[in-house]
């Protein structure tokens, strides 16, 4: 059984937990450890995820599989990037997926639903940036009808940066 509910400020604990044991397998060796470890305190926190949950802009979703909580999302409406000419996309800035729970379809799941939430506010598609070196989220990404539309680096921390490749999903 899966279920999706939208995200609360009593969530920022859960929210940090799971954003760190679903980042390092897939990013944990994509910088060196400090500007890893930088990055984690920077983004991951229980305040952050407070200050992000109030803010009208950003909606957390989380996904359970037999009660379990097996991952989350993040998007933002309206949030445009330049390598799409439509102003109405939205953002998908996070798909964590925790490792026990990949190939059983929870992942696209939550690709779905976050697909049909942004029909329903009238967006034209999806876009989000994907590190290049994140094989299994790029084939993930293509199988549901992303295309690679542009390139973007993305700040680790003050002195590193991984390439991106931005893929987007039209409507």
């Amino acid at each position: 059984m899966i279920s999706i509910r939208k995200a609360t400020t009593e969530d920022a604990l859960l929210l940090a937990s799971l954003s760190i044991e679903a980042f390092m397998p897939a990013h944990g060796h994509s910088a060196p450890k400090e500007d890893i470890s930088s990055y984690i305190e920077a983004n991951f926190s229980v305040e952050n995820f407070k200050k992000e949950i109030t803010n009208p802009d950003f909606e957390y979703y989380l996904i359970y599989h037999s009660s379990k909580v097996a991952g989350f999302s993040k998007i933002i409406f309206n949030d445009p990037n330049i390598h799409i000419s439509d102003n109405h996309v939205t953002k998908m800035e996070r798909l964590y997926l925790l490792k026990e729970f990949y190939g059983l379809g929870i992942g696209l799941k939550l690709m779905n639903f976050n697909s049909k939430l942004a029909q329903k506010k009238e967006q034209r598609g999806v876009w989000l940036e994907v590190w290049i070196e994140n094989f299994r989220a790029i084939k993930f990404y293509e199988k549901v009808g992303f295309k690679i539309v542009g390139k973007a680096n993305f700040t680790v921390s003050k002195t590193h940066s991984n390439p991106n490749y931005i893929m987007y999903l039209e409507f």
